[in-house]
């Protein structure tokens, strides 16, 4: 399902059939999408579904089996270098130097960049006021909370002042104030320069907060494709029911997830589950298993799922999985 609008212009980022074989494990299944610039696209999907397979390929460090990848209109074939330092790629695990301070870092790798004088002490000037990591510029990065390890992260990969940015779960670890200047950052550059980001995360309000387009793989194949609101509407027909009882015996369960209509149980705390249902479900279907069991309930809510919950009912998966 293909739901995103697409504009007459060149998108910045195609990627077109993707397929990736390692040995006999197919793990992209013919991926497709396009990207325009300054938009912040999400890649989501479960543990195990491609994601990070497709970010190597995208920045270069794997070659696909078969199928593309172009960034304005260019394959890295076509000049590697020119193509590489299009791309800024913030990696999950933190890349950078311990022993050095957070100057020397930005000097160091900006070397690899071809940054030298006054152009690499300019563009560290402009990236740690905008990071905001001015007046840590003398500290050593072990003595570094972890909020100001993920900025100096994200700054490494703006040295060169790429026009993507690819950001493999930024924000993993960090505190809250962090995390929404962080945020603030990258909506910024989207917004005011024009970079186009591809980002991936395992919180799905992040997802919401950042992006405008989503793209959903499971298994190496595409699931869906759109804007939030767009994803949520293929769910039209499901609502989630939250519901209090005094006790979860685990047969008065089980026997909830195979009820007509029932696409998924989740057990919150020891009184609270949550029921993920389609509209062939049967309320009084819920009320009878509880007499059944003895459970009494407490409280029940109705309301439309969430981004989440769609993602569960699209693959069957949930997101940890």
């Amino acid at each position: 399902m293909g739901l995103s609008k697409r504009w007459d212009r060149m998108p910045k980022i195609q990627v077109q059939n993707i397929t990736k074989r390692f040995n006999d494990r197919l793990v992209l299944d013919n991926v497709s999408f396009s990207i325009e610039k300054g938009e912040i696209f999400a890649l989501i999907g479960p543990n195990g579904a491609g994601k990070s397979t497709l970010l190597n390929i995208i920045i270069g460090l794997l070659k696909a089996n078969s199928g593309q990848v172009l960034i304005d209109d260019k394959t890295i074939e076509d000049n590697s270098v020119e193509y590489k330092t299009k791309i800024g790629f913030v990696p999950q695990e933190l890349a950078i130097l311990e022993e050095l301070t957070v100057f020397d870092n930005l000097e160091y790798f900006g070397g690899y960049y071809g940054l030298f004088g006054k152009a690499l002490k300019d563009r560290i000037r402009f990236v740690l006021e905008h990071i905001g990591l001015e007046g840590q510029q003398k500290k050593k990065v072990k003595k570094l909370s972890g909020g100001f390890k993920r900025r100096l992260n994200i700054a490494l990969a703006l040295l060169h002042e790429p026009e993507v940015l690819i950001l493999d779960e930024p924000a993993v670890g960090i505190d809250t104030i962090s995390r929404g200047e962080i945020f603030s950052f990258i909506k910024r550059l989207s917004r005011e320069e024009q970079v186009t980001v591809i980002f991936t995360s395992h919180h799905m309000d992040e997802i919401e907060q950042l992006c405008q387009q989503i793209f959903i793989i499971d298994q190496g194949k595409k699931v869906t494709h759109g804007t939030k609101e767009e994803i949520k509407s293929l769910f039209t027909d499901g609502f989630v029911i939250q519901v209090k009882t005094n006790l979860l015996p685990s047969l008065f369960v089980n026997e909830l997830k195979i009820l007509v209509g029932v696409k998924e149980v989740m057990i919150k705390t020891d009184e609270r589950l949550v029921l993920l249902v389609d509209s062939t479900f049967q309320l009084d279907a819920l009320i009878q298993i509880c007499h059944q069991h003895q459970v009494k309930l407490i409280e029940i809510n109705f309301k439309k799922p969430s981004l989440e919950e769609v993602f569960l009912a699209l693959t069957g998966r949930r997101w940890h999985d």
